[in-house]
């Protein structure tokens, strides 16, 4: 029987993956960057940065009580200058990132853009499932 975290987690793994595998959504990306129509690239681009951007801050926010050796307030993120900027900045990464892809896939893939958009939403779905599943540091209390 999986854990609570587990399952809450897997809601966004499993449909994400499936809809991934079915769309082919990685494939179809290799395709646009190999077929290299004008603005596919850069966009690509644009969207494979803005993910890793992503991923790397959201580590950074579960590995800052180890940097820094202090545990943040995650729940009064907004009164730490640090945590403020940098949810900011997290926030738009996966806004930005996630419209790059969802726009490449619906105009240079031939899927459309609602299949675009599903696509785009799969593979965020999956890659966030999977960040939380990172065990996170407790938050502190007030």
């Amino acid at each position: 029987m999986p854990s609570g975290h587990l399952a809450r987690q897997l809601r966004f793994v499993i449909p994400g993956a499936a809809v991934t595998y079915w769309l082919h959504t990685p494939s179809a990306l290799a395709r646009i960057w190999a077929d290299a129509a004008p603005l596919a690239q850069p966009l690509v681009a644009i969207s494979a940065l803005s993910g890793l951007l992503t991923i790397a801050l959201f580590l950074y926010i579960l590995l800052i009580p180890i940097i820094k050796g202090i545990p943040p307030n995650y729940r009064s993120w907004r009164e730490s200058g640090e945590l403020s900027s940098v949810i900011r900045v997290l926030t738009a990464s996966m806004i930005s990132g996630w419209a790059a892809l969802c726009g490449v896939l619906g105009r240079y893939s031939g899927m459309g853009y609602i299949l675009g958009i599903v696509a785009g939403s799969g593979l965020y779905a999956l890659a966030f499932g999977i960040m939380g599943l990172l065990p996170a540091p407790r938050a502190a209390r007030q």
